[in-house]
């Protein structure tokens, strides 16, 4: 391993070492993301198609619904039947759904395949992070999980700016478009990805393991829990925050601008935060991460004016920066090597449910008082960040050892 004059690794050492199959993972996963037209655009399409507003946002509820079980299901797959496969399986499977979706006419088939279309597109994701923590060690996982959200992130700006002009031309472009990037994705996986660790049933009844040596990882367990309560404040960005945005007089280009300005924060400093980050202890960069979104989103009921909620945008964001790409990284050295889908995909779980929950729940919450609310989203960062620093892995995790886990017991919920 190459390192600085004072015995560290760098960020630029890190991305050089990254081995040429990542890169064509994360080459791979750009190209998916860039195409990823459909879902946003989804419910104007439906709309064109003369569906009403409820029934448009039903379909785009039903894909939700589909993504929700893809991240278990995608996370099994890998482990059982190989990280390749897995992707190469939701690729061309999506690339058939998205142009189903298209072709059918009627409301009922719609739900259907707009629901198999989420489980199938996002099935690969659990593979994808897998594979990256099969191939890159554990110094480098912070980087190489930053240089993934950054090429995402990129890829699906430049996607739905490029979506707006296709649904311009014709909604047809949309699916086709999202249906050739997923089978390129597909194939490059098959072609130019390595096949990655993977596990038969046989060895995990032999081992004793599974979906339990996750489930009774009081580490895991704990930092699931950690993750859903953040990510609960997290997604108050696409229900409350519109809504608190046009309470204070301003309209929906501001709203606009204060989610552009996320972006391009992200864009312009995660990967030089992670430079910074991967230097650190994992759990208390988790914490620190986890609090400064609560404390983001908690000074939100303070701001009045554009420039107070630009400024409480720039602290949740600062905090996503340096929590998103360690969590990651964390899940990936909990998981014991031949659980690492099953793992990944428990984590994307978590974020599905706050995806349902956040929503959901803030708005109601919401309804009940503007300061009192965005002062518990504060709280919640906070006893997020404190179950995360509570977390205790046991030695030698995320090793490929026999009988690792033990049960829950009551003790295991403590935060010391």
């Amino acid at each position: 391993m190459t390192e600085d004059s004072a015995g560290r690794r760098t960020l630029r050492r890190n991305i050089r070492e990254l081995s040429p199959h990542a890169w064509i993972l994360i080459g791979g996963s750009f190209i998916n993301r860039f195409g990823s037209f459909v879902v946003p655009f989804l419910v104007l399409y439906l709309r064109q198609r003369h569906f009403s507003i409820a029934r448009s946002g039903t379909a785009l509820a039903a894909y939700g619904a589909g993504e929700l079980i893809a991240s278990p299901v995608g996370g099994y797959l890998a482990d059982r039947i190989g990280r390749r496969w897995t992707i190469a399986l939701s690729m061309y499977a999506s690339a058939a759904a998205m142009i189903a979706l298209w072709r059918v006419d009627t409301y009922g088939p719609i739900l259907v395949f707009a629901f198999l279309a989420g489980l199938v597109s996002e099935a690969r994701r659990p593979a994808s992070l897998a594979l990256l923590t099969d191939l890159v060690p554990a110094a480098q996982r912070v980087t190489v999980f930053a240089v993934l959200r950054l090429a995402e992130n990129l890829a699906f700006a430049a996607g739905v700016a490029i979506g707006g002009f296709l649904a311009n031309t014709s909604f047809a472009w949309l699916f086709v478009g999202d249906a050739a990037s997923s089978a390129v994705y597909g194939t490059i996986a098959l072609l130019a990805l390595p096949e990655g660790t993977r596990s038969s049933r046989a060895d995990e009844r032999r081992r004793g393991e599974g979906w339990s040596a996750a489930l009774t990882d009081r580490a895991f367990v704990l930092f699931m829990a950690a993750s859903v309560l953040l990510f609960f404040v997290y997604f108050q960005q696409q229900s409350t925050l519109p809504i608190y945005v046009r309470d204070n007089g301003l309209t929906n280009a501001d709203f606009g601008l204060l989610l552009a300005l996320n972006g391009v924060i992200v864009l312009l400093f995660e990967l030089p935060i992670s430079a910074i980050t991967m230097r650190h202890a994992k759990k208390p960069t988790i914490a620190l991460g986890f609090l400064l979104v609560g404390l983001g989103f908690g000074l939100t009921g303070f701001a009045h004016g554009f420039a107070a909620l630009a400024a409480t945008v720039a602290v949740w964001t600062l905090g996503e920066m340096i929590a998103a790409p360690v969590s990651y990284a964390y899940v990936a050295d909990l998981a014991p090597e031949h659980l690492r889908g099953r793992y990944q995909g428990l984590y994307g779980l978590a974020f599905g449910i706050a995806a349902i929950a956040g929503p959901a729940g803030g708005t109601i919450l919401y309804g009940h008082g503007a300061r009192g609310f965005w002062a518990l989203c504060g709280a919640l960062g906070l006893l997020a960040a404190l179950v995360a620093l509570g977390t205790h892995e046991r030695p030698g995790h995320g090793r490929h050892r026999i009988g690792a886990a033990r049960p829950l017991t009551p003790t295991d919920w403590s935060l010391g």
